[in-house]
C-alpha cells in the first residue's frame, strides 16, 4: 500500500488488487474538509460513479416512457461535488412535466433509489429532483431557454445517449 499525496498532503492510499489492478482510495475534499471517499479503478471509474450512470439510464428510460422531450445528460462528476449526473428534459405541458417526475420518481424508487427532494412539483415549470449523486431537470420549454443549464453546466462533459440506453 502506498500514501498519495498532493502538495505534500495525503489524499489517499493506492494499492494493487488481486486481479492486478491498481486501485486507490481518494479523499475527496473541499475548503479542507473530507467531502466523501471513493474507491478508484485504474480506469478512472469509481464504484459510486458507475452506480450514479445506472441510475442515470433508468431516469433516462422513465422520461422516455411518457415523451421527455430533448433530453440531455451532463457529467458533472469531474467540475462538481454536487452529483455525477444532470439530466435536462422538457415537457409540453403542467400535466405531463409532472407525469415525468412521478415516473422517474416510481422507477428509481422500485430499483431502492429515494428522491431526496423535490422542488417546483407543483407549478411544474422547472421540476428538479435530488437523488443525490444524480439531479434530474424537467422543465417547461419558455424556462428551459430562460434557464440554459446546458450553457451554464457546459464544462461538464454532455453524454450520448445512445450510450446510455438500456
Amino acid at each position: 500500500m502506498e500514501q498519495v499525496t498532493e502538495n505534500g498532503q495525503s489524499i489517499g492510499t493506492e494499492q494493487v488488487a488481486e486481479n492486478g489492478q491498481s486501485m486507490r482510495t481518494e479523499q475527496i475534499t473541499e475548503n479542507g474538509q473530507s467531502m466523501r471517499t471513493e474507491q478508484v479503478a485504474e480506469s478512472g471509474q469509481s464504484a459510486a460513479t458507475e452506480q450514479s450512470k445506472e441510475l442515470t439510464k433508468l431516469a433516462i428510460a422513465a422520461l422516455e416512457d411518457k415523451k421527455a422531450e430533448d433530453i440531455t445528460v451532463i457529467d458533472i462528476s469531474g467540475v462538481s461535488v454536487l452529483a455525477d449526473y444532470f439530466i435536462i428534459a422538457s415537457g409540453s405541458n403542467r400535466s405531463q412535466i409532472q407525469a415525468l417526475a412521478d415516473n422517474v420518481e416510481e422507477q428509481l424508487g422500485k430499483k431502492g433509489t429515494f428522491v431526496k427532494q423535490v422542488e417546483g412539483y407543483d407549478t411544474a415549470n422547472w421540476v428538479l429532483m435530488d437523488f443525490g449523486d444524480l439531479i434530474v431537470h424537467i422543465f417547461d420549454r419558455e424556462n428551459r431557454l430562460f434557464y440554459d443549464l446546458e450553457r451554464i453546466w457546459r464544462d461538464g462533459k454532455t453524454m450520448d445517449l445512445s450510450e446510455l440506453r438500456n
